[in-house]
């Protein structure tokens, strides 16, 4: 298993799940300008499934990300992950968060996300997959992204955000925020947060639920949860921030969100 140095070493609560049952492995995606890194995992011989687009945190399509695509295949979903900054870099050499982030993530235009993610769903249509039911879910970075993606593209039908930034993005290419866009989301997005969380000061969660009580009926089908306990990244079982009992919750909470609206 490959992690992200600037990660930090797998802990005693790192997660492993298996293949057994799946299909899964590394692709090459087709995108408009060649072709990138993605990682599927799907139940073994079914077709019309429901995708799950996940989007990375800053660390990449490392294994942690690889293991949250087969665990919602396991549950019954073509789940798939693309490298959404190979073209800035490569962001297992980095063993320093904030280079990291200056370097590589700070440079990635919103614009190349949302190609990228509907090649995704091109993709993930010729190889199984139901694109009349597409889902997002996302960490940090990726937190960020599943809003911005379920306002931008009508065929998402829902979406799952882990502790992304909803007032701020990474760096200066950042032309709009979520709470600029969530209003007029074209999917219901289950929010799930964290009360200790520095980086995402809890006054502009309630900003943001307060542009969805008055936004679009998806926006007010939204629906926003905060852990108290919790820090930042308390799903990522491979780092010390993680919270078993709240990752639990929010991980169900997950799966019966997709289960709703997929």
């Amino acid at each position: 298993m490959s992690f992200a140095p600037a990660a930090g070493q797998p802990t005693s609560t790192t997660i492993h799940t298996d293949s057994e049952g799946l299909e899964q492995g590394g692709i090459d995606l087709p995108v408009h300008d060649g072709t990138i890194f993605a990682y599927y995992a799907a139940p073994l011989g079914e077709k019309d499934l429901p995708v799950v687009l996940v989007i990375q945190e800053i660390f990449g399509v490392h294994e942690h990300i690889k293991d949250i695509c087969r665990r919602l295949a396991k549950a019954g979903y073509l789940a798939i992950a693309a490298d959404l900054y190979q073209r800035q870099g490569d962001a297992s050499q980095y063993t320093d968060i904030p280079k990291l982030i200056s370097d590589i993530v700070a440079k990635v235009p919103d614009e190349q996300v949302y190609a990228d993610l509907d090649a995704c769903i091109e993709w993930a249509g010729q190889h199984g997959g139901d694109t009349s039911r597409v889902g997002v879910t996302g960490f940090c970075w990726g937190g960020r992204l599943t809003w911005m993606y379920a306002a931008h593209n009508p065929t998402v039908k829902a979406g799952v955000a882990w502790y992304g930034k909803v007032a701020t993005g990474h760096g200066p290419l950042i032309k709009q925020t979520v709470v600029d866009v969530a209003a007029n989301t074209h999917a219901p997005v289950l929010g799930l947060y964290a009360g200790q969380d520095a980086s995402i000061p809890l006054d502009t969660v309630q900003a943001l639920r307060s542009v969805l009580a008055s936004g679009n009926e998806a926006a007010r089908a939204s629906e926003i949860v905060i852990y108290p306990e919790a820090n930042h990244g308390f799903l990522a079982d491979y780092r010390p921030m993680y919270r078993e009992v709240d990752a639990r919750d929010g991980w169900q909470r997950m799966l019966e969100w997709f289960q709703r609206y997929l």
